[in-house]
């Protein structure tokens, strides 16, 4: 399904689930840019919390060339904007700060549900960390 397909323009919801609700599928691939209107990347992936089945992250694919040489972001959910006119997310960060930020190689993806490296993520992007378990029982 595309992200045309999904109904994700309309204003009633009667041809898809609409911006609301989407299939992770439909935004995959979806550029990302900041407010200065640079592109930061593309989604390449989607993160859930299997316990909870929140998203935790957008990891974001930049800086390479045809699929060469790019690097990985894990970006906080909470930090992106689905902006649904122009089918991308914004990402409230300069070019030069993503450039900079923890990323990680294709191949050798960091351990997402380990707290120090949440805690790591979710302060360089400035976003809270409200992790739970099932039940309420905070991840330590």
């Amino acid at each position: 399904m595309s992200y045309e397909d999904s109904g994700a323009n309309t204003s009633d919801h009667s041809s898809g689930p609409g911006p609301a609700v989407m299939g992770a599928s439909t935004l995959t691939g979806n550029d990302v840019y900041n407010r200065k209107e640079e592109n930061l990347g593309s989604i390449k992936e989607i993160m859930l919390d299997t316990h909870t089945g929140n998203v935790c992250y957008a990891v974001l694919s930049s800086g390479g060339f045809l699929g060469m040489g790019d690097r990985l972001f894990a970006v906080p959910w909470g930090a992106l904007t689905l902006d649904t006119v122009n089918q991308c997310f914004l990402l409230n960060m300069d070019a030069d700060r993503i450039k900079n930020a923890p990323g990680f190689d294709k191949d050798k993806w960091p351990d997402m549900a380990d707290p120090e490296w949440e805690n790591s993520i979710h302060s360089y992007y400035h976003t809270p960390l409200n992790i739970t378990k099932p039940n309420n029982i905070p991840y330590k």
